[in-house]
């Protein structure tokens, strides 16, 4: 667990700092996203199951908070992966 929450502060991190020259996918949230998470990693990643990354990523807190449209920066799954092994996640 604790592994996961370094996760989530470590894709909060790297969404709010990223600058805009460097590496990262921008992801502009549609309205149909709003409530379905799984939907953006489905479209970004091609995982459903990577919706933890972009509701951190996203500053959410809760499954049950909505998304409002924004702009979302989220990690390559290249950046992703190594993350997540630097971490002990996976």
């Amino acid at each position: 667990m604790l592994s996961k929450n370094l996760l989530h502060r470590s894709i909060r991190q790297f969404a709010l700092e990223t600058p805009d020259w460097s590496t990262a996918i921008r992801y502009h949230s549609k309205p149909d996203e709003k409530y379905d998470l799984t939907l953006i990693a489905r479209r970004v990643y091609g995982l459903p199951n990577e919706w933890p990354i972009i509701m951190a990523a996203a500053g959410l807190q809760s499954v049950d908070e909505p998304l409002n449209e924004q702009l979302l920066v989220l990690p390559t799954l290249t950046q992703l992966q190594t993350l997540k092994r630097e971490l002990g996640v996976i």
